[in-house]
């Protein structure tokens, strides 16, 4: 029998409020506090408007040896450990896949997928691609992949080797349970132990941006509002003490 780890997953208001901070505002901030790399670069949506965030259940793929995997889809499927990392899904997580950037191999199909949303997955970022997407687009999951390929998962040249272990996706080191946040912009990995100091950043980034907007619109002068100037910090002050409070509870 396989056994694979579970991961920690962080708290649910950092996940609720780092959803709301958007994959461009967590990459930039991400840049400012020192990660300079946190874009997963490759894996692009298939579901203009979606958004998730959640802690991430990690799948390493590496390059296939027959000695090690044979080539039936069916043939011993609780050896598969594509199957295993759906199995610690919780409701929320999201399935980060280092695919080795292969456009061949589909890593979950519509059957796999239909079992993850049914457990509570939130969507899956994959170095890679999928199969049977006409039917598993309308699963309502978030898809974050390069490509879409007929073959399933180890029909080429790869095969799963790893379940939450470290990985590289897109670029990007990522551990287990690190949170994700991806919408049309892309996905972005946050560390753990950033985000606290991330949601404090973004939240003051987004109260003077929100002023910043207003004035654009009106008409107002770049190099004051956007970034907010000194000059217009009392400006903005003002304007900010007339908002209604979003920081009680």
């Amino acid at each position: 029998m396989i056994e694979t780890q579970d991961i920690t997953r962080p708290p649910r208001e950092w996940i609720d409020a780092i959803r709301k901070i958007g994959a461009a505002t967590a990459s930039s901030q991400l840049n400012k506090m020192g990660i300079r790399n946190s874009h997963i670069c490759g894996p692009v949506s298939r579901r203009e408007g979606a958004v998730i965030c959640g802690p991430a259940l990690t799948l390493q793929f590496v390059p296939k040896r027959e000695d090690y995997y044979g080539d039936d889809e069916y043939a011993e499927p609780e050896k598969q450990l594509h199957r295993h990392v759906l199995y610690h899904t919780k409701p929320g997580d999201i399935v980060v896949v280092d695919a080795r950037g292969d456009m061949r191999s589909g890593i979950f199909g519509e059957m796999m997928l239909t079992y993850f949303k049914g457990k509570g997955g939130a969507g899956v970022v994959i170095d890679g691609c999928l199969r049977d997407y006409p039917n598993a687009k309308h699963l309502d999951l978030g898809l974050w992949i390069r490509g879409l390929t007929p073959n399933f998962h180890t029909q080429t040249d790869i095969m799963p080797w790893g379940v939450n272990v470290p990985i590289a996706c897109g670029g990007v080191f990522v551990m287990p349970g690190d949170i994700i946040v991806a919408d049309d912009d892309g996905a972005v990995v946050v560390p753990v132990k950033y985000a606290p100091e991330l949601i404090k950043r973004a939240s003051t980034h987004h109260e003077w941006e929100g002023f910043s907007k207003e004035k654009l619109l009106a008409g107002g002068e770049l190099k004051r509002y956007y970034p907010l100037h000194d000059d217009a910090r009392e400006e903005y002050e003002a304007w900010r003490k007339l908002q209604p409070s979003t920081h009680e509870s």
